[in-house]
Parts: C-alpha cells; structure tokens; sequence
C-alpha cells in the first residue's frame, strides 16, 4: 500500500481559558512551512508527517476580526429581539423600528440580568430588573431610579456593540478583539457577497445544530471523500458510483478556490437543472463554503457557514440562492432533502464525538484531505497576522488535487 502524507490532530479535553491564550497556544505549536515542504508541495510529493495541536485548551481556536453568520434574516421581525449565543459570548440581536439589524452583548453592566429578557420598543432596549435602557449603539439612555439633582454621567454605562450587518438576507456579525465603537470595523473583509443573485433573499434556509467543536463541523464541510458514504442515496451517490476525480485550485479572498469545472458526473441532483452546468466551491474563513452553479443564464447557489456556539457545539445554517423561477414551487419538496443532507452530516459528527473520548489522533492525508491541512494553514497564518499586526499573507498555492469519491 502507497504511503500517503498524514497530518495527525490533536485534540484535548481540557476546558478552555481564553480566547487569546487558545490562539496563542495553538500558533506556538504548530510546526512551521519549511522551504522543504514548499518545495515537496510544488512538485506534488508527499510531506512528512507533522504533529499539530488545534488546540491546546481543549476547544476549537475561535477566530478574531471576522464575520461570522449569526442567522439568516427572515428568523427575525421588525422589534423582535432574541438571544444568541456565539463564540461563547452572549448576544442580543435585534432589529428596530427601520429594519435594520444590530447586536449588543446580551448582559446589562448594572447587575447582569440579560437585556433580551426585557423589552424592546423598535429603538431601546429595557432592562427587565431596574428597568435601564439601551439604545443601539449600547450607550445607556436612562436610569429611571436616577432622582432630578443626582449627578450621573449616562454616558459611563455601555454594554458591548458588535458590528452587524445584512448582506443578502443573512445578518453578520463581526467579532473584534478590540474596540467596536469604530462603524467601519470589518470593511476591509467585509461579509460574501455571492454573485448573480443581486439583493435578493434566499429561497432556502435550514439550520441545524452540531455537538461538536467548529473544527470538526467544517472539516466535514469541505471533506470530498465522504459523500458516497454519508450521503448515499439514489438521488445524489453512491459506492458504485465511485470514480478518480482531479480538481485544481487557487488561492482567494481568506481561503481558497476549486475553480469552476463541470459538476461531477455522480451528482444526480445536479442533472434536474439542465443545460451546460459549471460550478465553482470556494471556503474561506472563517468557516464559509460557497458552491456557486452557473446553468444557462441561471444561478444556483448554496452558502454554507459554520459558527461556533461554544467550545463543543457549532452552528450550521445553509442558506440557497436560485434565479430560475421554476424551482421556487418546489422549496416545500427541497427542504426535506436539505435538511435530510445536513442531517446525515450532523449524525456522522455525533459518532465521531464517540470516538473522540477515546483517540485524539487524527490523520490527514493527501490529496483528499488537503483542503483541511489548508484550513488549519489558514487559521494559523491568520491569528499570526492579528498578533503581528501586519496583512494576511494566503497560504494556499494553486495546485491541483486527485481523489476518488
């Protein structure tokens, strides 16, 4: 049996610290690119195999100074609020009286009762216990126990504003490791924008929950081997249906790119859209997977983003865009199939959570698994340029991948 490059995570069980601690530990210990490895890459040899730490408090590593997919827009009405909670902080999402979306941290700095417990007028926010107010921005705007003559600055009271956003029917939010009074936190990366759709909402939108660390969820996201297994079925794949695949792949805006081919011969659900089909999947950070399907004239386009929730569960929500004005009598026969997909991913990732009290040892190997070594190169180069402070520098070189799925 040919030897293959392997990549051994290693995860641990220890609860986490904090988020900077985690980034630093896991940046301390993983092994650096050596000219060698560049060069074995570039003349598609196998590396030797390295030893990396996703973590060393035991948790997904969360990311800084990025958007992350809080949930898609149609779940939240005009004056409604509801709690979230995201990289194991507590939000308040809310949207006001002129539609607009925004976030705070779900905690009121007077005595920590969260804010989404009270009420919400469509422009403050009341705290259920003193009745404090709070406007969008988090800056306090009244104290009713406050007596005429008492000298208090309102202006000393705040509760952390994330950035929050509405991009295509999805609401962002952009976790800082800083300050997130400054509105234009995020511009330089700001949230996808998919191509082809224009404005328009999605037709589709499933959300599913995973016990698992952000890790695994988006390691499964990108994983090309597993479809005949997961999802076999007579409407999409099957073992039988197996057959060498090649694939090449370029570097993109905080990830990378399989660039647009022919869907593969094996996607049967993919035959119902008739015509020339080409697609193109990109990931970038910090867990989003773009498929992105040209038919004709036509796009067909499947957003899937992966947001931590805590340390060991994730959320998923897959949110699909269409142009052909067919399919849109068909959402309530897609969605069972939809969610039957995440489904079988989901439980898949609950039997490996089984596996994981008892082996911490995982392998990576090329060339199917090189799209996860990318992603821990990604994470890594990304949390080096947050600690330096200097610019992103991707990783990834273009390179072509072979596998059989």
């Amino acid at each position: 049996m040919a030897m293959h490059n392997a990549c051994i995570v290693k995860q641990t069980s220890r609860p986490v610290a904090t988020e900077r601690a985690a980034t630093v530990a896991f940046a301390n210990r993983l092994p650096p690119i050596t000219r060698r490895d560049a060069a074995a890459a570039a003349l598609g040899k196998s590396r030797p195999v390295v030893q990396i730490s996703a973590n060393q408090s035991g948790g997904p590593m969360f990311l800084r100074n990025l958007w992350y997919l809080a949930l898609p827009g149609e779940q939240l009405k005009r004056g409604a609020m509801m709690r979230k909670i995201m990289l194991d902080e507590p939000l308040l999402i809310a949207r006001d009286a002129d539609g607009e979306p925004f976030a705070l941290r779900d905690v009121c700095p007077h005595r920590g009762i969260p804010l989404s417990d009270g009420a919400f007028d469509g422009r403050e926010v009341e705290c259920c216990y003193h009745g404090w107010r709070f406007d969008r921005t988090g800056r306090c705007t009244a104290i009713p126990s406050l007596v005429a003559d008492q000298n208090f600055n309102l202006e000393r009271v705040r509760t952390r504003h994330y950035p929050c956003r509405e991009v295509q029917g999805n609401i962002w939010v952009f976790f800082s490791d800083g300050d997130d009074s400054d509105p234009s936190h995020g511009d330089d990366n700001p949230p996808p924008i998919i191509p082809g759709v224009g404005g328009r909402a999605p037709g589709l939108t499933e959300t599913m929950i995973f016990p698992s660390a952000v890790d695994h969820a988006v390691v499964g996201l990108m994983d090309p081997a597993h479809g005949p297994f997961v999802h076999r079925s007579w409407w999409w794949r099957s073992q039988r249906s197996m057959h060498e695949k090649s694939k090449k792949f370029g570097p993109s805006p905080l990830g990378f790119t399989m660039l647009r081919h022919p869907p593969s011969s094996n996607s049967g659900a993919y035959k119902l859209l008739g015509g020339a089909m080409t697609t193109e999947i990109s990931f970038r950070l910090p867990g989003v997977r773009i498929e992105h399907i040209e038919a004709g004239r036509h796009v067909l386009c499947g957003l899937t983003a992966v947001t931590p929730i805590t340390a060991q569960e994730t959320e998923v929500n897959h949110v699909i865009y269409w142009t052909q004005p067919w399919l849109r009598p068909l959402k309530p026969l897609l969605r069972p199939f939809v969610r039957a997909f995440l489904r079988q991913d989901r439980d898949v990732v609950i039997k490996q959570q089984e596996g994981l009290k008892y082996e911490s040892n995982l392998m990576l190997i090329n060339d199917a698994d090189m799209q996860a070594k990318w992603y821990y190169q990604l994470k890594r180069a990304w949390d080096k340029s947050q600690q330096d402070g200097g610019a992103f520098e991707n990783p990834i070189e273009p390179r072509e991948l072979r596998w059989r799925s």
